[in-house]
């Protein structure tokens, strides 16, 4: 075991590297950068814009050296912990990251453990009771909650509850609370407000998750070491823990590798429609203008996560087996 995860270490050192290079570029590869947006903005505003200026916040912003040195000085400043400034924010990327990441950790290891908590026992239920009422129903909320995107049950949430109730369901906070200083009550009101983006989000991971579930399971137990057990006389909780519910549970250990990434891009369009401030909307907007070091930082930790969480679930599935 020690020997496959070092070697798997060792081999994300060069996939990092590929990835970093790649990512620059593409982020580079639309005409014009953060300075021509800028420049547009200045001249709708009626601001005066000469030749000199935009000379002086070329050089400013690191814009007038060649693209690989820009890539070498960020790439630099990432090995030391520098993870740049941002053009647009006018602050070091590395406090807009990690303002946001800790709201986007909480609300993505809560969706989490709904997906797994609703999804493990209603697939199995439904696979061990094929066709009854139960599974007819499990079956057609799975397949309404992924045929309805994220983003519109966000709509939907957003509709009835100011429609019905006359409550804006956006936001993690109340409005009295969104400047307030970090307290035990602004705590209780983010989770008074979290149910509504963790059920938004969950609701196609866990519908997916189900239906997998119950495939796998069905397919497992109609296999002749199933039979050949519950003929010996084996309990059938038993029976079903002890192979067949290991085997259907691949796919929960194997969305380890695209869950932590999900940590950082935070459900983006959910986000914007729900208003959260969470690390999906800032990728968004980086991305859009153009903020290179920005949108360059969150890609990395895109593919740092990923690659770190493609790691844990083969680490887990060699466990499993």
């Amino acid at each position: 075991m020690l020997p496959y995860i070092f070697r798997r270490i060792l081999a994300m050192i060069p996939s990092l590297i590929i990835i970093s290079i790649i990512s620059f570029i593409i982020i580079q590869l639309p005409p014009g950068d953060f300075l021509t947006s800028t420049l547009v903005a200045m001249s709708q505003s009626g601001e005066s814009v000469t030749q000199e200026r935009i000379d002086s916040l070329r050089a400013r912003y690191g814009l007038d050296k060649p693209i690989y040195m820009q890539y070498l000085k960020w790439i630099g400043g990432l090995l030391r912990g520098d993870f740049g400034y941002s053009f647009e924010w006018h602050k070091p990327v590395s406090q807009l990251i990690w303002g946001r990441l800790g709201l986007t950790l909480m609300i993505s290891l809560v969706t989490l453990l709904f997906t797994w908590v609703v999804a493990f026992p209603i697939g199995l239920y439904s696979a061990t009771h094929q066709y009854s009422l139960v599974d007819y129903i499990a079956s057609f909320i799975g397949f309404i909650g992924l045929a309805i995107p994220n983003f519109m049950l966000a709509l939907i949430f957003m509709w009835v509850g100011y429609a019905s109730f006359g409550v804006s369901l956006g936001g993690l906070y109340s409005s009295r609370f969104i400047d307030a200083p970090f307290s035990l009550a602004k705590l209780l009101d983010m989770l008074n407000h979290m149910w509504i983006p963790v059920i938004v989000i969950g609701t196609a991971g866990t519908a997916g998750l189900i239906r997998i579930f119950r495939a796998n399971i069905l397919d497992e137990i109609k296999k002749a070491y199933v039979v050949t057990a519950r003929a010996k006389g084996l309990s059938e909780n038993r029976l079903l823990f002890k192979y067949p519910v290991r085997v259907a549970s691949i796919p929960f250990i194997s969305t380890v590798g695209w869950v932590l990434p999900g940590l950082i891009s935070g459900a983006t369009i959910t986000a914007v429609v729900l208003s959260l401030p969470t690390t999906g909307p800032m990728l968004l907007q980086s991305l859009k203008s153009q903020d290179m070091y920005l949108a360059g930082s969150f890609v990395m930790l895109l593919s740092f996560l990923t690659v770190v969480g493609t790691l844990i679930s083969d680490i887990l599935l060699v466990i499993v087996d």
